[in-house]
């Protein structure tokens, strides 16, 4: 019998639960904190509802409470990267930014492959003005954990304000990728198209090659394995492509221009960097959806109009390739990092 009990006690507690997370999604946060309490009478010592009343009361701006519930959990066992997220989050909410700095190092530390952390950081650092310090954060945290966005759109907006578009390009289409119908992948789109400007636009900046890094690749200052032999094909192959977008960059250029670019990056490059974001440009361009990929990317930035007329023109392939994404949904590969972490902020 007390087995019994113990168990409709604990199917009832993760019902209330399940309804307070509903509240929360509704942005019902005093129900939401009602009902978790409730749910804490039933299990006084459960970490995760304990999180989410602390989530609650952070989401109600109540920060002295959310604080209050938050801080005890962080020494438990049981402590996930979420609560460290949440805390920092607390921290920063009551602009305590040395507190922040110092659970989201911890919380690296205890979980070094947790990309939200390094991006929560990377976002602190950012407020502080730390510009190196938080580039070098997201770029860990795509190393780390190379399937979570964020990091990608932070590092992606960082590099288009820099003199350096590569990455840009290169992190912008992975996280379009990765977060499809979002006001963030808007933006990404526009920030996308415009470094392609900006690197056809300065010859330098499109032949140029870093001076910490040389063909082959070496170790960096961090340990890291320097990838420069990447990024100079990566250039020297849009380069050779120079002639196709004399009359303007626009969705029909840029077709032309990644359609070269892929066929050559798999003739003479593929084998030594293997990269998912070049095999995805491939597969769909064997699949004959390329354009229709190219549509979704640049069309709704480079013209409304333009892009709603191509899609009613095209609807079969456009609805074949919108029905290939969904099947496929994009996965990054670990061991495919190739960013030293070098940048110049535009001033």
């Amino acid at each position: 019998m007390l087995l019994i009990a113990q168990a409709t006690r604990a199917q009832d507690a993760n019902e209330l639960f399940n309804t307070a997370n509903n509240f929360i999604r509704s942005g019902d946060y005093a129900n939401a904190i009602l009902v978790l309490n409730q749910a804490l009478q039933l299990e006084p010592d459960n970490t995760q509802f304990r999180k989410q009343l602390g989530f609650a009361y952070y989401l109600r701006g109540e920060m002295p409470k959310a604080q209050k519930i938050i801080d005890p959990l962080l020494d438990k066992k049981d402590a996930d990267a979420q609560l460290y997220q949440i805390a920092g989050n607390i921290y920063q909410a009551r602009q305590d930014w040395k507190g922040a700095q110092k659970l989201y190092d911890k919380g690296i530390r205890k979980f070094p492959e947790s990309g939200e952390l390094y991006n929560d950081n990377g976002q602190l650092l950012l407020t502080l003005k730390m510009y190196d310090g938080a580039l070098n954060n997201w770029l860990k945290g795509i190393e780390k954990d190379p399937n979570f966005p964020g990091n990608y759109y932070n590092a992606a907006r960082t590099y288009y304000y820099s003199k350096d578009a590569v990455w840009a390009i290169l992190y912008g289409e992975i996280f379009i990728n990765l977060e499809s119908y979002t006001t963030r992948t808007a933006e990404i789109r526009d920030i996308l198209i415009e470094s392609y400007k900006k690197l056809f636009n300065d010859p330098a900046m499109l032949n140029s090659i870093p001076a910490d890094m040389e063909e082959g690749g070496k170790k960096s200052r961090r340990g890291r394995s320097a990838n420069s032999g990447f990024e100079t094909a990566f250039r020297q192959l849009l380069a050779k492509q120079t002639s196709v977008i004399t009359n303007g960059i626009d969705p029909e250029a840029l077709i032309m221009l990644r359609t070269r670019f892929i066929l050559d990056w798999y003739n003479f490059y593929s084998f030594k960097y293997p990269f998912a974001l070049f095999d995805l440009q491939r597969s769909l361009l064997k699949e004959g959806m390329f354009e229709a990929y190219n549509q979704w990317i640049f069309g709704p930035v480079a013209s409304q109009a333009g892009y709603r007329a191509w899609t009613n023109l095209h609807k079969a392939e456009y609805d074949r390739f919108i029905q290939y994404q969904r099947n496929h949904p994009f996965k990054l590969r670990p061991d495919e990092y190739y960013n030293d972490g070098h940048f110049t902020l535009s001033r």
